[in-house]
């Protein structure tokens, strides 16, 4: 069975003024290292007038072996953390912000603390203080849920066939986004230990009909 592990149950913000600096902290749930950098790329984007966007994140990536044996699956990914202080003094901003994901053992998740400067240098005593508020406040907006590992599973079927898919993902409450053009597509959320039994049962319903990626 795959461990559970924390992480924030929506995207959120929050921001407060400190001598005259704006932080506005920013956080959302991922399921990738490219999902994270992919919202960091987002605020950088939305945020292009501030004077720092310091990014910061912790996903596990890496994943099942295809075994099957259920051996620990989730701790036999790792944890990858990232983060950048933007501009800021060596130490001031990234780290401080990570540092808060690490010490509430949140995962799966990014951040983003985007500074307006306010003309009154803060010290890096100040400045670590402000980008770990900013990502404590952001993740107490946004609130804490345990969640199990997933993985995301493409399926492709013929129209025929389609009926007969989605009919086993919505009995087994599985998340999915569908596409109907003259293929079928299907992008659907599992859970990692479940994903392999997934794979085999959509074969066996399709009668191997089913190209799943």
């Amino acid at each position: 069975m795959s461990r559970t592990y924390l992480t924030v149950a929506e995207p959120a913000s929050a921001e407060f003024v400190v001598q005259g600096s704006e932080f506005i902290g920013h956080v959302r749930p991922v399921e990738s290292v490219d999902a994270a950098e992919a919202f960091i790329d987002a605020v950088d984007e939305e945020y292009a007038d501030a004077t720092h966007n310091v990014p910061a994140y912790r996903v596990r990536v890496g994943g099942d072996n295809g075994d099957g044996d259920g051996d620990g699956t989730a701790d036999s990914r790792f944890l990858r953390e990232y983060s950048s202080d933007d501009g800021e003094p060596t130490g001031s901003a990234g780290k401080p912000a990570l540092n808060v994901l690490a010490q509430q053992e949140i995962e799966n998740c990014a951040v983003v603390v985007t500074r307006y400067y306010g003309g009154t240098n803060l010290g890096v005593g100040g400045l670590v203080r402000a980008y770990s508020r900013a990502v404590k406040e952001a993740v107490e907006a946004a609130g804490m849920v345990e969640e199990r590992p997933h993985e995301r599973v493409s399926i492709t079927v013929e129209y025929d066939d389609s009926g007969t898919v989605r009919s086993i993902l919505e009995s087994e409450g599985h998340e999915f986004d569908a596409d109907y053009q003259a293929e079928v597509s299907f992008d659907v959320r599992v859970p990692l230990e479940e994903a392999d039994a997934f794979r085999d049962r959509l074969r066996s319903a399709t009668s191997g009909r089913v190209d799943l990626e």
